[in-house]
């Protein structure tokens, strides 16, 4: 019974997290009352409704990546590569989840059913032949990564099901999540050490080195800085301040993927690195005091009239 829980990876549920960011914005864009009881009792339960279905997607992803997992010097001891468990119970514990995060689902609203509905399915098109865009270079980390904006999708809808977020924040948040994926990618690449093992376990890695990899990462951060960027200050112009800070968490977090075992290659174990959680806890109390501060002279960057002088 052990190695079934295992599989369903709850250790990973804290990603989670990451439909927050939706549900923060949309209050903010919609003025929605927090005190809203409705609002929390939606929010838990389209909590648990992700939470099934990013199992259930893990559930397929580790019965599916058995063959290449035995290739890692890590992932080659999950119970699915030992042999520890039935394939009938993996597809029958699979349904049940994707039943479970649907039900739940409808529970909020139709628009956040639809979303989970779209998330469920990228696990599908990341895992299953013969489109398995994990395989695919380039594409593996562009359609992982599009669970990060779906995320975002969902919070918002918990709240606004009526309404789509600016399209800015979408595009920026995917791109963080792209940014985070492929320093994921350079992480494992560089920790395996030898090309040919790495691609027997992730088909991209036969096209992908350190360089190409670490170069990506740093495209991608450009454009969800770029695009954040551009969501924030059309929003308010105090938190151009914000921006040099979360670049900052960018750098740090790509300091880690040197790491040997870096924590990069585990996100949902960065709660370890203590340094990173009290800079981020920072950021988003340095983000909650711009919203609320005042800053007049910053309004001569966003003004666009010459000024004499």
């Amino acid at each position: 019974m052990n190695d079934y829980i295992r599989i369903m990876r709850l250790d990973h549920w804290v990603k989670q997290l990451f439909v927050l960011p939706g549900v923060f914005i949309a209050v903010l864009l919609t003025h929605r009352s927090l005190a809203d009881t409705m609002l929390w009792q939606q929010l838990t339960i389209g909590l648990l409704s992700v939470s099934f279905i990013a199992s259930a997607n893990y559930v397929i992803n580790e019965w599916l990546d058995a063959g290449s997992d035995r290739f890692h010097p890590v992932k080659k001891y999950r119970a699915v590569v030992s042999g520890h468990v039935r394939g009938s119970v993996v597809w029958i514990l699979w349904l049940l989840l994707t039943a479970l995060g649907m039900g739940c689902a409808w529970l909020v609203n139709k628009s956040f059913a639809a979303c989970a509905a779209w998330l469920w399915l990228m696990g599908i098109l990341y895992n299953v032949r013969p489109i398995r865009t994990k395989d695919i270079p380039v594409v593996d980390v562009l359609s992982e990564s599009l669970n990060n904006a779906i995320r975002l999708f969902l919070g918002w809808f918990v709240i606004s099901p009526t309404l789509l977020p600016p399209c800015s924040i979408v595009l920026g948040y995917w791109m963080v999540g792209a940014y985070l994926m492929a320093t994921k990618r350079f992480a494992e690449y560089r920790m395996i050490g030898n090309k040919a093992e790495a691609a027997q376990y992730r088909k991209s890695f036969r096209y992908y080195n350190e360089v190409l990899l670490l170069t990506s990462a740093f495209f991608y951060a450009l454009l969800s800085v770029f695009f954040i960027g551009t969501f924030l200050v059309k929003y308010r112009t105090e938190l151009l301040l914000f921006i040099p800070f979360l670049i900052g968490v960018y750098c740090y977090y790509l300091r880690l993927a040197f790491d040997d075992d870096s924590s990069v290659q585990k996100p949902e174990k960065l709660y370890r690195e203590h340094r990173l959680m009290i800079y981020c806890i920072f950021l988003v109390l340095w983000f909650v005091f711009l919203l609320f501060c005042d800053i007049p002279w910053l309004r001569i960057f966003t003004n666009d009239q010459l000024i004499a002088f």
